[in-house]
C-alpha cells in the first residue's frame, strides 16, 4: 500500500473535523448561554473534539513515516504536523506536500 494516498485522505479528515470543531467552539462559546446554538455547540464539540484527537494521532504518524521516506527535513515535517492544529491551515499543507513528493519521490505517490 502507498503511504501517500493514506496521509492525503488522513489530511483531510483532520481539516474537515478540525473545522467542524471549530465552529462548534463558535456556537459554544459566542452564542448566549442556553441558547439552542449554544446548545449544540455545547453538545457537538466534545464529540468532534474527541474524532480529531484519534485521527489526528494517525496522522501524525502518516506525516511522520512519509517525511521519512522521503527524507524531508525535520522543520518541514513540523509545519505538517503544525497544520493539524490550525483550522485550514491543513488544506494548504496538503497541497505542497503533494507538489513536492510528486517532484522529489515520485514512487511514494500510489
Amino acid at each position: 500500500m502507498k503511504l501517500f494516498p493514506v496521509y492525503k485522505v488522513l489530511a483531510y479528515v483532520v481539516g474537515t473535523l478540525l473545522l467542524a470543531l471549530t465552529i462548534g467552539m463558535v456556537c459554544k462559546y459566542l452564542f448566549p448561554e442556553g441558547g439552542t446554538i449554544q446548545s449544540f455547540g455545547e453538545t457537538f464539540t466534545p464529540i468532534v473534539a474527541v474524532g480529531h484527537g484519534w485521527i489526528y494521532m494517525a496522522y501524525v504518524v502518516a506525516a511522520l513515516l512519509l517525511a521519512m521516506r522521503a527524507g524531508w527535513k525535520m522543520t518541514f515535517l513540523g509545519l505538517m504536523l503544525l497544520a493539524g492544529l490550525v483550522p485550514g491551515l491543513i488544506f494548504w499543507v496538503e497541497r505542497r506536500v503533494e507538489t513536492k513528493i510528486r517532484t522529489e519521490a515520485p514512487a511514494l505517490v500510489g
